[in-house]
């Protein structure tokens, strides 16, 4: 393995044992699931056995307000459902909005693209949840691990995590490829 891969390895594992401590901490009910690599929403749903609509599916973007000012956001939506980047650019009065460059994502968020959290652990990191994910009792995303989710009750996400909750998919119905 080269330095590049043990130091990512090392940095999943690390995010990984850092949610599951805050889990503990606040006596998350969760459970584990062990699954053949994949960080596909769509995929991963099939391995784990959830419907799409239960999968937390993780977006970091970058939105700027004016020329000087950059925040990013990690917008977390159900599975089935697109984000509607246009809602995010309005909801932070944005003056441009797109994904965020892959390195800059997978620094914020401490993990690779695929086993994105929903949970920030960067303060320059804000977590917006579309309000249709929490309408499940449980949640599934990968554990920052391409071969690891978490089901996770969506009650003590919500309560966890502390989100931003609002509208930011498109029309119910439009499906990802």
């Amino acid at each position: 393995m080269t330095d590049t891969a043990d130091a990512t390895q090392t940095n999943e594992h690390e995010t990984y044992d850092k949610l599951i401590a805050l889990l503990d901490e606040h006596g998350a009910v969760y459970r584990t699931i062990d699954h053949a690599p994949q960080g596909a929403t769509e995929l991963v749903s099939q391995l784990r056995g959830n419907v799409l609509a239960q999968a937390a599916k993780c977006i970091i973007v970058m939105v700027k307000l004016g020329k000087k000012t950059t925040k990013y956001v990690l917008a977390v939506v159900p599975g089935d459902r697109r984000l509607d980047l246009g809602a995010v650019k309005a909801l932070l009065g944005g003056t441009y909005i797109s994904f965020a460059p892959k390195e800059t994502a997978e620094r914020l968020a401490r993990s690779v693209s695929g086993t994105v959290l929903p949970f920030s652990f960067d303060e320059k990191l804000e977590l917006v949840v579309d309000p249709a994910l929490l309408e499940h009792d449980e949640i599934f995303f990968n554990a920052a691990r391409l071969d690891r989710s978490l089901a996770l009750s969506a009650k003590d996400y919500a309560e966890i995590a502390a989100p931003r909750v609002e509208s930011i998919t498109e029309a119910p119905g439009t499906i990802v490829p």
